[in-house]
């Protein structure tokens, strides 16, 4: 029986929501071993003079801590 633990993480990128998710799971995975699932709880954005400059979500993180 695995046993699996969830973090939240919320990272922003420049680019993109999904350059946004693949920064977190690498930050996670900093510190986090065997990751399992990421799932996108949020999404968001700000706005500076009518454009996007900064793309933000909102991530779960599932990671196995035993097996």
């Amino acid at each position: 029986m695995a046993v699996l633990k969830v973090i939240e993480i919320m990272t922003s990128s420049p680019k993109s929501w999904e350059e946004a998710t693949k920064i977190a799971v690498k930050t996670a995975g900093e510190t986090v071993n065997g990751i399992r699932s990421v799932y996108i709880n949020h999404m968001s954005a700000v706005v500076t003079n009518n454009e996007i400059s900064e793309f933000r979500v909102n991530a779960k993180i599932t990671f196995e801590v035993l097996n």
